[in-house]
């Protein structure tokens, strides 16, 4: 295999037309991957820059910032983490991990967002209500929604992690699971889950009569033991909100990832958690992989990281007086002031000469050329 080093960019390059010939993305999902291609390249625009201290300069493209591309994440996530721990709560925090069985990916499909609202809705139904049942307040949980599964396959499952704090029903603060390893009990907040979704997604399918064709995966759900996956508490919220902070601005597959590419297939490295996480080689054909890629485009304003409870903006001020904790107010930064620090380097100093500052000499228009990616014209006429 060669060692270049390969991006999603260039699978889509390969592929793309083919794909998009073969399974006829929409108009947004075609954008998407417009953007992934154009990102950092001349295509953006840029600016060049001269150091003023030894004239050197160099050319930086402007990069896509579409929340799908595995080359604009760092900053963000960078930033996420940072305010998180501004305003997380100093107590114990704990991960749990609710998902869906495969058997309903076809009918997530129909209307993935509506799926995903859906899932929101009941994942935090059920972890206030076992807050209320089991320590009588109202708890609180930051959620994030990943779609995907090692082998880019859909697999639908929300990372939440949720305060051992609660705000009590006689409106004060209380502390919340300081006995047992873990929060809930597993098995009953699994079948709390299972029930309240289920009980949703048939509703909704009779209410669009499309129940008896997905009846056969309705039962399939029902007949198969769902198990929500609790971890003991991470410890500090620094820990829990850096272990979180891994997950929150990951896309479906990472440059990294993608090992080779030949005329037909796509060749990238997964982890087999069947097998203790080995790390694998596996392939798909490259009109294979662009779809699955695609099934995890999500829909346009799409919010996947959600606040509930203590941590929602509707508690925030309330929440932050009690336990007599204010907000941080950080300086006033650029985004270039900001990544620096954060990164521990001066980004905008001369890597050349080591004294002087890059400077803008010169701004790169955007290229006005076309999306190479074009449907058929029959399609095009239905889009």
């Amino acid at each position: 295999m060669s060692t270049k080093g390969y991006e999603l960019a260039d699978v889509i390059e390969y592929f793309g037309q083919s794909y998009v010939e073969k399974h006829h993305p929409n108009s947004y999902q075609l954008r998407v991957l417009g953007a992934l291609t154009a990102c950092r390249t001349k295509a953006m625009g840029g600016h060049k820059y001269v150091c003023d201290c030894c004239g050197k300069s160099k050319i930086a493209y402007n990069s896509c910032r579409n929340r799908h591309c595995p080359m604009c994440q760092g900053a963000k996530q960078a930033f996420w983490v940072e305010d998180r721990l501004n305003n997380a709560f100093p107590v114990k925090h704990y991960h749990i991990v609710f998902t869906v069985p495969e058997s309903l990916n076809n009918i997530c499909m129909l209307n993935n967002q509506w799926f995903y609202n859906l899932m929101f809705e009941c994942v935090w139904k059920t972890l206030q209500g076992f807050g209320y049942t089991h320590f009588g307040a109202e708890s609180g949980a930051i959620c994030l929604l990943h779609s995907w599964g090692q082998n880019l396959s859909l697999h639908p499952h929300i990372h939440c992690i949720v305060p051992a704090l609660g705000y009590s029903l006689k409106g004060r603060l209380k502390h919340i699971g300081k006995s047992g390893k873990y929060l809930f009990p597993v098995i009953k907040l699994s079948l709390k889950f299972k029930g309240m979704f289920m009980a949703a997604v048939k509703k909704k399918l009779i209410k669009q009569e499309l129940l008896k064709e997905h009846q056969k995966a309705i039962d399939d759900a029902y007949s198969k033991p769902w198990v929500v996956h609790c971890e003991p508490s991470l410890g500090k919220p620094d820990n829990v909100v850096k272990y979180l902070g891994q997950y929150t601005h990951r896309v479906a597959i990472s440059n990294r990832r993608i090992i080779n590419i030949d005329n037909t297939h796509v060749y990238f490295s997964m982890k087999d958690y069947r097998q203790n996480s080995q790390l694998k080689v596996t392939s798909l054909p490259g009109e294979e992989f662009l779809r699955r890629f695609v099934l995890h485009i999500l829909p346009k304003g799409f919010v996947k990281i959600r606040h509930y409870g203590i941590y929602s903006v509707r508690f925030r001020s309330t929440i932050f007086k009690l336990a007599e904790k204010t907000c941080s107010i950080q300086p006033q930064e650029s985004n270039t002031e900001r990544i620096s620090r954060l990164m521990n380097r001066d980004i905008g100093a001369c890597q050349h000469c080591k004294k002087g500052r890059m400077i803008i000499a010169e701004i790169i228009p955007r290229s006005r050329s076309p999306g190479f990616l074009v449907l058929p014209p029959q399609i095009q006429l239905n889009h």
